[in-house]
């Protein structure tokens, strides 16, 4: 439920991205395919072994910097053609991407310390995602009075950051998981 939850709002959300030019909405975007990516990886590797589940952490501490590689490239194309985004469509596609990811987050609250690093990079990228929403819907409503690019900038940078931090944290898990586990 969560991958296709996530999936389906990467299509939401990176459309609306495109049509006014956000790079928040865009990094926030890439994530939840990400997200979808990682759910379904997760779903999968559940069944395997632990050594088997540990590397499976380690390559997924890798794809959730993707997004913050995307979210980089965004910001220097931002800054090349420095238009505000469209505040209302920012701030209502920030508020819809919290709703689907509180949803997310609630389904694997249950399961964030069962199965080590993998139930924990879902767990993180939910809630990860539900503070860059919450931040989203900030940089739209302060674009509405400024109508400057630097609060999506912001919020944009600020989800590159969370990204990598969380894959820090995934892949440090999954490396202990994985020296403990029997080969």
């Amino acid at each position: 439920m969560v991958a296709l939850a996530n999936l389906a709002y990467f299509g939401v959300e990176f459309t609306v991205a495109a049509r006014i030019g956000s790079v928040s909405l865009f990094a926030d975007s890439v994530d939840f395919l990400e997200d979808a990516s990682v759910n379904t990886l997760i779903l999968v590797g559940l069944s395997w072994s632990a050594r088997a589940r540990a590397k499976l952490g380690m390559g997924l501490a890798l794809l959730i910097l993707v997004p913050a590689i995307g979210t980089l490239w965004a910001v220097a194309t931002k800054i090349a053609s420095p238009i505000a985004p469209a505040p209302t469509p920012l701030t209502l596609a920030g508020l819809g991407a919290l709703v689907v990811n509180l949803g997310c987050a609630y389904l694997l609250a249950g399961f964030r310390s069962h199965g080590g690093s993998l139930t924990r990079a879902a767990f993180l990228s939910a809630r990860n995602d539900a503070l860059a929403n919450i931040g989203i819907i900030g940089a739209g409503l302060v674009t509405a009075t400024t109508l400057s690019i630097w609060p999506d900038l912001i919020v944009g940078l600020a989800i590159a950051a969370m990204n990598i931090e969380a894959a820090r944290e995934v892949f440090s898990v999954a490396r202990n998981e994985h020296g403990e586990a029997a080969p």
